[in-house]
């Protein structure tokens, strides 16, 4: 009777591992500890203005690591989406400052700029069958090269276009709570993640995303369009990244030519600490999302403790290889 409870126990703990749930809670939990211990090590950490500010990084990077959790449940990767981010920037700084036109073209000319971007990636991965890591780190070069001549190396600045820093440094939320001084940024963090999670488990595009990466060549053979679909796919996290454009470019009232490369390791970082596997057919935003707020409040930590910015390279890059440890861990107890 023991032997049969202890085997079923191990049989629940291998469910609970293989399908995400175990990740997600141990992802929590780091948070947690994360939080108490540098409250612990430094009182300036919980004040008002750094919780502001950690949630400023994560509107961002969430952003980003949303629209890469798409492409890798589809079993892909995206590594252009730190230099795309940059691109649609400046692309939007072009349209609103050299152009002078108004500010909601300027916001659309991002969002499509990304969109655009994204559906040529997804046609090189699903037209032309080149490895979803070789056409992304070509687009990231191709991207980044784009925004140093378009913009002739120079920042863009947004001084002349009222209310542009609002997108992201503003603060809808405020204005009716005052004691709650949520940036606007923060604030389409959670719209952008409430809409991507509905995409994914209500929709078509969302069921055949978990569909690709989980058997794409079973989905093939039953007679849908796979490259379409991941077509699709990748413009959708195209257009968000664009959304993530804005509003670093809000944030910093100007576009940064020179900005983007090493956002996308830390957007994966946080895609893959919050469970999503990089085998691709599983995942969630909702994991993503404390994915991205353990980035951000270790990397803010960090600095308050004065740790040198090298060091802060390199425990980065300490969690991106934990993670995917992990998760290689993980699939081996779903096997």
């Amino acid at each position: 009777m023991t032997a049969m409870i202890n085997t079923d126990t191990q049989g629940a703990f291998a469910k609970l591992v293989a399908g995400g749930a175990f990740q997600k809670i141990l992802a929590f939990t780091s948070l947690v500890i994360l939080l108490i211990g540098f409250s612990i090590a430094s009182p300036n950490f919980m004040q008002t203005s750094n919780m502001i500010a950690i949630l400023q990084a994560t509107s961002v990077n969430g952003v980003l690591a949303i629209a890469a959790t798409l492409v890798i449940i589809t079993g892909g990767i995206d590594l252009s989406v730190g230099t795309l981010m940059t691109f649609t920037a400046v692309m939007t700084g072009m349209v609103l400052t050299n152009l002078g036109l108004p500010l909601p073209l300027g916001v659309l000319t991002g969002i499509l700029t990304g969109a655009f971007c994204g559906f040529i990636s997804g046609s090189l991965v699903a037209k032309m069958k080149i490895p979803p890591f070789i056409a992304t780190l070509g687009m990231m070069l191709i991207l980044k090269g784009l925004s140093l001549v378009i913009s002739g190396t120079r920042p863009i600045y947004f001084n002349d276009t009222p209310g542009f820093d609002l997108i992201s440094r503003g603060s809808l939320i405020g204005e009716v709570l005052p004691s709650l001084p949520i940036p606007n940024g923060v604030l389409i963090l959670f719209v952008v993640a409430g809409a991507t999670s509905y995409i994914l488990s209500r929709t078509v595009l969302g069921r055949y995303c978990f569909a690709l990466g989980s058997n794409e060549e079973a989905v093939r053979l039953s007679g849908v369009n796979t490259n379409n679909w991941k077509i699709a796919i990748y413009t959708l996290s195209g257009a968000i990244v664009g959304i993530a454009g804005l509003i670093i470019a809000s944030r910093l009232n100007s576009a940064q030519p020179a900005l983007g490369l090493g956002y996308e390791l830390e957007a994966i970082a946080a895609v893959v600490i919050g469970g999503t596997s990089l085998s691709g057919g599983r995942g969630t935003i909702v994991g993503t999302l404390i994915g991205a707020l353990i980035m951000a409040v270790l990397l803010n930590g960090l600095r308050i403790l004065s740790v040198a910015q090298e060091w802060q390279t390199v425990v980065t890059g300490a969690i991106i290889i934990l993670a995917v440890y992990a998760d290689t861990v993980r699939r081996r107890k779903g096997s």
